[in-house]
């Protein structure tokens, strides 16, 4: 039992030894350590580069884009049936053709001889027109004549029959006589007069047939020049679907050629740009349609989309050519001249390009050009107001590029931030970028 009792306080005696060289050691630690500085906090500074406000005017520039296309296109088809009987030695697609060359024939024997014939049915009324006329001319002379003999026999009758009923002389046989050679007479006359009666309505009726003679001769003749097909300008080959000796009917489309002396691009512009921006005429007095009066002509440039950094093409804007309302579209026509779409590139300007096209508008002044991420979508800008950011609500005038234009909310002289800002602190403190020192 004793020698339990002195384990235990043995074992007591140990832990406080323990106990104490550790509060020991901890008191020498703590003794070492150094207390830290206390450090001042600063407000924060926010680095940002700035622009400094200046207006401008600035001449807007609407795009578009729109695929060439000649003014003119002429799809030629036979306006005769026949057989094909020669045709343009290069009639390919793609070649030029002159104007006035021949393009086909078609077998012209049956329209030649139904000119030839009409021209002998022609000959043959003019030929009794004049012969219906000398007849008359000769019939009226006649009647004339007869005319006399009726008085003469009128006049030996009444002679004779006077003779015999107041003298009895002559005989009742020769009265009968007399007064048969006066009715023959008077038949004759009047048989005459008849004839030169209708002898005007025989000459009127021969020169109708003559007109309608002439008519159809018009037509066998105008047949006859269908036969031959020219081109009616200096054009070129779009569409070719003709072979010799092919047979054809009229109305049957053989030959497609494009006018590449004027070409045209057909522009869909946004409507409220292009109610905002596009110049027209003051509207003509005498105007009686409703639609849209003439646009100024202002020259446009032209840039092929597969070379749009190129030197490009002049063309000039011509007119309003529809508006769409299911897309919200107002489309303009650009033209271009051949002499401008082959001339300032390698390559001219030709049917089926596609093309961007920017057309001066109206001029946009005293007006603000800032970058365009500088005006954030809620419309605002962030200002350096005595190094100090603020937010001005702002109203852009226009998004063209890389820029903005805004007309309202900032004045001469405000500094705009153009760092790409994320929800930064109102009031915030600025610190300008060492490149704009020297500007501010």
């Amino acid at each position: 039992m004793n020698n339990l009792k002195k384990v235990v306080y043995v074992r007591i005696l140990l832990c406080i030894l323990i106990l104490s060289i550790g509060v020991a050691g901890m008191y020498k630690f703590a003794s070492l350590k150094v207390p830290p500085k206390e450090i001042v906090q600063g407000e924060q500074v926010l680095r940002v580069e700035v622009i400094k406000t200046t207006p401008e005017d600035i001449n807007v520039s609407i795009k578009g884009y729109g695929e060439v296309r000649p003014v003119d296109i002429v799809r030629m088809a036979a306006e005769v049936s026949g057989r094909v009987l020669e045709i343009h030695p290069d009639l390919e697609v793609g070649e030029l053709i002159k104007k006035g060359e021949l393009l086909f024939k078609i077998d012209p024997r049956d329209y030649q001889a139904a000119v030839d014939q009409t021209k002998a049915a022609v000959s043959i009324l003019e030929n009794t027109i004049i012969r219906l006329k000398k007849e008359y001319q000769l019939n009226q002379e006649r009647l004339k004549t007869l005319k006399r003999n009726q008085e003469l026999a009128q006049g030996e009758f009444k002679r004779v029959q006077q003779l015999f009923r107041k003298n009895r002389v002559g005989t009742r046989s020769g009265v009968d006589m007399a007064e048969s050679s006066y009715n023959n007479a008077a038949t004759q006359a009047a048989t005459m007069a008849q004839n030169v009666t209708i002898y005007p309505l025989r000459i009127k009726e021969a020169e109708l047939q003559l007109t309608s003679a002439q008519a159809r001769l018009s037509t066998a003749r105008t047949r006859l020049i269908r036969c031959m097909v020219t081109s009616p300008f200096n054009g070129r080959l779009k569409a070719v679907a003709i072979e010799a000796e092919q047979f054809v009917q009229p109305g049957q489309v053989l030959i497609t050629l494009a006018n590449d002396a004027v070409l045209e691009i057909i522009v869909p512009l946004n409507s409220p740009d292009a109610r905002a921006w596009l110049r027209f005429n003051a509207p003509r007095e005498a105007q009686e349609l409703a639609w849209f009066s003439s646009l100024v002509p202002v020259k446009c440039r032209i840039y092929w989309t597969e070379d749009p950094d190129g030197q490009g093409w002049e063309g000039y804007l011509h007119r309003v050519v529809k508006v769409d309302a299911r897309t919200r579209t107002l489309s303009v026509a650009v033209q271009i001249s051949a002499q401008a779409a082959l001339g300032g590139n390698e390559l001219p300007l030709v049917e089926g390009m596609f093309c961007q096209v920017k057309i001066p508008g109206r001029v946009l002044r005293h007006v603000f050009r800032l970058p365009r991420w500088a005006v954030s979508y809620e419309k605002t800008v962030y200002l350096a107001v005595g190094k100090r950011l603020q937010t001005k609500a702002v109203h852009t005038a226009r998004l063209e590029g890389d820029y903005a234009f805004v007309d309202q909310g900032l004045k001469t002289g405000d500094l705009v931030i153009t760092t790409r800002l994320i929800d930064p602190l109102e009031n915030i403190l600025l610190q300008f970028e060492s490149s704009l020192k020297k500007d501010l």
